[in-house]
C-alpha cells in the first residue's frame, strides 16, 4: 500500500513540472509574437492591421518620418470587384507600378480591399477624350446652392477655354436620414440633371472627410487614369480655375508627373488639445510633427498621383484630418510637394476681395454662394484692367486658421 502511495505522489509531481513546462513555452511564444493593432476605422470601413514598432518590417534605420509607419511587403494591394452595378472591373494598385492606357494597374502580391459601395456614379465621364483638369469638390449632401454657384462660376466648363475638364462633386449619405430620405431624392434628381455628381455608402461628416477624398483619388484612377491634372478643393472655395490652368499647369508645355502643389503646411505639430476640431490623438498619431503637407482647402497634383496615394492610403490608418494624412501618403511614396511659383497663389484663409488680386490668385478660403456669384462677375469684367496703377499686392492680413 505505501508503494502504491509513493507510486502516486510521483506519478502526479511528474504532471505537475511537465504542465509547467508546457506553460512557460507557451508564455515564451507569446512574449515573442509581434504584437499588431487594429486601424481605427469607420463602423462600415475596411480593418487592416498596422504592425508594431517592435516588429522586424518596421525596423529601418533610415526612415525619414518617424510617426509613419514603413509600408509592410505584404500591403501590395487589389481592388476587386469595383464598384456600381453597371460597371464590375476591378482595379489593381501596387506602390511604384505604372498605369496603362486602359487604366489598369498591376501587382505581384495582393490584398483584396473592397471600397464603399457607389449609390451614384459617372463612370463615363471621361469616355469621350482625357480631360486637361478633373475637379474634386468636397461637399456637403445639403449644400445645393453651393453646388449651383459653383456649377455657374469657377466650376463651369467654360474656364477651361476649350480643354477637357471635369467637375465632380464628392457625396457620402446624410447621417441621420439615409438612402431614400428626401434630400437623397433630391440629390438623385440634380444628379441626372447635371451628371456631376459621385457618392458613396458612407456617413458625410467632418470626421469622414478622409473618406471622401479617397473616393475622389479611387474614381480618378479607376475612370479617368488619363487625366492630366487634378484639383481636390471644399465647396466654400473661390477658386480662380483659368488662372490654375494657363498660369501654374500651362497646357502646352509637357504633363508633369508624380507633381503635387497647394498652401504648404511644415513643421506643424499634433493638436493634442481634445477641445480643438483638429484634435490628434497621441494613440492616432504618436510623432510630434506631422510631414510636410498642403492645406484641404485646395491642392493640385498630376493625374498619375491618384491611384498612388489611394495605393499608399490601404496601408495607413486612417486619420479625420485629410489634409494632414494626405500627407502622410506622400511621405510614405517618398514624394515631397513643390511650392507654387508664388507662395500667396494657394490661401487657406479669406483674402479680402479686389479684382487685382483676385485675378492673381488660385484659391480663397470662406465664401458664400450668393458671395461667390457676386464676386465672379465682377472679376470677368474687370480681370483685363485690374490691377492698372494698383501694386499688386495679394498676401491679406486675415488672421489665419492653422492647425
Amino acid at each position: 500500500m505505501r508503494w502504491k502511495r509513493r507510486r502516486c505522489c510521483a506519478h502526479t509531481a511528474f504532471l505537475l513540472i511537465l504542465l509547467l513546462c508546457v506553460g512557460g513555452l507557451v508564455v515564451l511564444g507569446q512574449w515573442k509574437r509581434p504584437r499588431v493593432n487594429p486601424v481605427t476605422m469607420t463602423d462600415r470601413g475596411v480593418h487592416i492591421l498596422k504592425p508594431d514598432s517592435n516588429s522586424s518590417s518596421m525596423k529601418q534605420s533610415k526612415w525619414k518620418y518617424p510617426g509613419v509607419p514603413p509600408i509592410p511587403p505584404m500591403f501590395d494591394v487589389k481592388l476587386s470587384s469595383a464598384l456600381d452595378e453597371s460597371s464590375q472591373q476591378g482595379l489593381e494598385i501596387s506602390l511604384g507600378s505604372n498605369i496603362s492606357l486602359s487604366g489598369e494597374i498591376r501587382a505581384k502580391r495582393t490584398l483584396v480591399v473592397e471600397p464603399f459601395k457607389y449609390i451614384l456614379n459617372e463612370p463615363e465621364a471621361c469616355m469621350q477624350s482625357a480631360p486637361f483638369l478633373v475637379l474634386l469638390i468636397a461637399v456637403e449632401p445639403k449644400q445645393v446652392d453651393a453646388r449651383n454657384a459653383i456649377r455657374q462660376t469657377w466650376g463651369n466648363e467654360s474656364v477651361a477655354g476649350g480643354l477637357g475638364f471635369v467637375r465632380l462633386f464628392l457625396l457620402g449619405v446624410k447621417d441621420d436620414k439615409g438612402i431614400g430620405s428626401k434630400i437623397q431624392r433630391t440629390i438623385e434628381a440634380e444628379s441626372r440633371q447635371h451628371h456631376d455628381i459621385i457618392q458613396q455608402d458612407f456617413q458625410d461628416t467632418y470626421q469622414n472627410l478622409t473618406l471622401k477624398t479617397l473616393m475622389g483619388m479611387y474614381w480618378v484612377a479607376t475612370y479617368c487614369p488619363s487625366a492630366r491634372y487634378v484639383m481636390k478643393t471644399d465647396s466654400d472655395m473661390f477658386v480662380n480655375t483659368e488662372y490654375l490652368i494657363h498660369k501654374l499647369l500651362k497646357p502646352k508645355e509637357q504633363p508633369r508627373q508624380k507633381y503635387f502643389t497647394g498652401y504648404l503646411m511644415r513643421g506643424y505639430a499634433p493638436n493634442r488639445n481634445k477641445r480643438s476640431k483638429w484634435y490628434m490623438s497621441q494613440e492616432l498619431y504618436p510623432s510630434e510633427r506631422y510631414p510636410i503637407f498642403c492645406s484641404g482647402t485646395g491642392y493640385v497634383f498630376s493625374g498619375d498621383m491618384a491611384h498612388r496615394i489611394y495605393g499608399a492610403s490601404l496601408s495607413i490608418r486612417r486619420l479625420h484630418l485629410e489634409d494632414v494624412y494626405v500627407g502622410i501618403c506622400l511621405a510614405k511614396l517618398r514624394i515631397e510637394p513643390v511650392p507654387p511659383p508664388n507662395e500667396f497663389l494657394f490661401n487657406h484663409w479669406r483674402v479680402s476681395y479686389s479684382s487685382c488680386k483676385y485675378s492673381h490668385l488660385i484659391t480663397s478660403h470662406q465664401f458664400h454662394p450668393n458671395e461667390l456669384l457676386k464676386y465672379w462677375q465682377h472679376l470677368q469684367s474687370n480681370k483685363h484692367n485690374a490691377c492698372i496703377n494698383m501694386p499688386l499686392k495679394v498676401k491679406d492680413k486675415t488672421s489665419r486658421k492653422l492647425l
